[in-house]
């Protein structure tokens, strides 16, 4: 259970990037786990790693596309336990039945991992001109803002400025010197020099980089 409980710690937390290489090399070990837990890191995985590659690729991070890949391992993993645990949990047809619903549902997280990597592959064509305006035609797009030491929201909880039901926009990184918070939750703060990643529209952006830069004084 030790090393379950460090791959949970990988959202929320600072932490330098993990070399995936090492993880990937590691010995699997199957270790017993509910299904509900297994499928729900690898639906926070799956949530996480699309952004984190488009980000990766628009910003040209090797530390955010290093993590892509990490959780990419860390993907195939999980498959794996849940591939195991349903062979030892079928006993009867009606077992097997039941169990085959939730290995779909694995198989499509990780279809998703394998599409994040595939993204970060791009990184090596170097398409910096095209992708910004591909992107700019979404609904949404990824944004970059260095938090000015005059906003209101150092030393914060993101939890407490309501960001993203005051903004729209939504966090899904956030830089501090040479760590990473990756899907920072609502208790985590935002602290002066933090470079955020986040996800939204243009004017959705604009409230939030004035707030952020200490133009205004409130979310609004």
């Amino acid at each position: 259970m030790k090393k379950e409980k460090q791959a949970k710690s990988l959202l929320g937390r600072l932490q330098r990037t993990p070399q995936w290489k090492k993880e990937e090399f590691t010995e699997i070990e199957y270790e017993p786990t509910s299904v509900k837990e297994l499928l729900t890191e690898m639906k926070d995985i799956s949530e996480l790693i699309i952004d984190l590659a488009y980000s990766a690729l628009l910003f040209n991070s090797t530390e955010m596309a290093e993590e892509v890949k990490f959780l990419e391992v860390r993907m195939d993993k999980l498959n794996y336990d849940i591939r195991i645990m349903a062979m030892m949990a079928a006993r009867t047809k009606e077992d097997a039945e039941q169990l085959a619903g939730i290995l779909q549902i694995a198989q499509a997280a990780e279809k998703i991992s394998n599409t994040a990597g595939d993204i970060i592959v791009l990184m090596k064509l170097k398409p910096k001109g095209v992708l910004p305006r591909i992107l700019k035609n979404a609904d949404e797009q990824l944004f970059r803002i260095q938090v000015s030491d005059q906003s209101r929201a150092c030393s914060q909880e993101i939890g407490s400025l309501k960001i993203e039901s005051e903004t729209g926009m939504r966090i899904i990184a956030i830089r501090r010197k040479n760590c990473w918070i990756y899907s920072p939750q609502s208790h985590n703060t935002i602290q002066a020099n933090d470079i955020l990643i986040a996800r939204g529209n243009d004017e959705e952006f604009i409230t939030l980089r004035d707030f952020l830069l200490g133009k205004q004084e409130e979310l609004e």
